[in-house]
């Protein structure tokens, strides 16, 4: 094999990145999420955007800062990773937000952590996101 066709397979492996996944939800009913529909779950709509998806994340990232008792733990230009503390017992909740650039929506996936009932707290902290979401981004973005 001569030398420039080894560089070139070397950079195209060299160069492939992860694309981040969100995990599906278990099977105890503390996690919702835009993907999954099964007998525990029923899947809510996810965030639709028209336009630039970098300005769509930024939105997001705007509804996410003005909540309380959050940290944004992870983040790229298609990828958020946030963590919600429950006042009460100072539960921590995660929450996954995934951009799909091709049909401009980002999916989300929000799940306690410990528990086995969420008593619906994690459906109503996306429906308060998208709520939030929709006053700043409009229908659609």
């Amino acid at each position: 094999m001569n030398s420039l066709a080894l560089q070139l397979i070397l950079a195209l492996f060299w160069n492939v990145q992860q694309v981040p996944v969100l995990a599906p939800c278990p099977d105890s009913p503390n996690c919702v999420n835009s993907y999954q529909s099964d007998e525990e779950h029923t899947p809510m709509e996810p965030l639709r955007y028209s336009g630039d998806y970098d300005k769509a994340m930024a939105v997001l990232k705007d509804v996410i800062r003005e909540m309380p008792r959050t940290d944004i733990t992870d983040s790229s230009n298609v990828y958020l990773k946030v963590v919600f503390t429950i006042a009460l017992f100072g539960f921590e909740d995660d929450v996954e937000f995934l951009a799909d650039t091709l049909r401009n929506e980002i999916h989300f996936r929000s799940a306690s952590r410990v528990g086995y009932y969420d008593l619906g707290v994690n459906r109503r902290r996306m429906e308060s996101i998208r709520e939030a979401w929709m006053e700043i981004a409009g229908d659609g973005q």
